[in-house]
């Protein structure tokens, strides 16, 4: 998986995490937003698992890879453990969304995905 591509799928869940918050739902069990919410969550972890490498093979500075990777870090020991309750309510998303590691991470690859964006037009 590309830098890229764990960008998008880590937007993209925040995106879909964001909606969830608004719905109001005391648990995830019998809607389909429910299911989705882990399977989002899931996709966030599994790009964030690894993303320093990613980050090198993209030829980002070393020392933002170490602010990514402990972003990264703390943002995946949130994630999995909203991802392990039983019930995943709309208010849990909410907390994990204000989460300021969550939000530090995001930053962090807005920053990334502007950097590799730059790198295309000048190639």
């Amino acid at each position: 998986m590309t830098l890229a591509e764990r960008c998008d799928a880590i937007e993209e869940a925040y995106e879909f995490m964001l909606a969830y918050a608004a719905q109001g739902l005391a648990e995830d069990a019998g809607s389909s937003s429910g299911a989705q919410i882990r399977e989002f969550l899931r996709q966030s972890i599994k790009a964030l698992t690894g993303i320093a490498d990613a980050c090198s093979a993209e030829d980002i500075d070393n020392s933002f890879i170490r602010v990514v990777e402990r972003d990264a870090e703390s943002s995946l020991a949130a994630l999995s453990m909203v991802l392990a309750q039983p019930a995943i309510s709309s208010q849990l998303i909410d907390n994990l969304n204000a989460s300021i590691h969550l939000r530090a991470l995001l930053t962090d690859l807005f920053l990334l995905d502007e950097i590799l964006k730059l790198q295309l037009v000048r190639t």
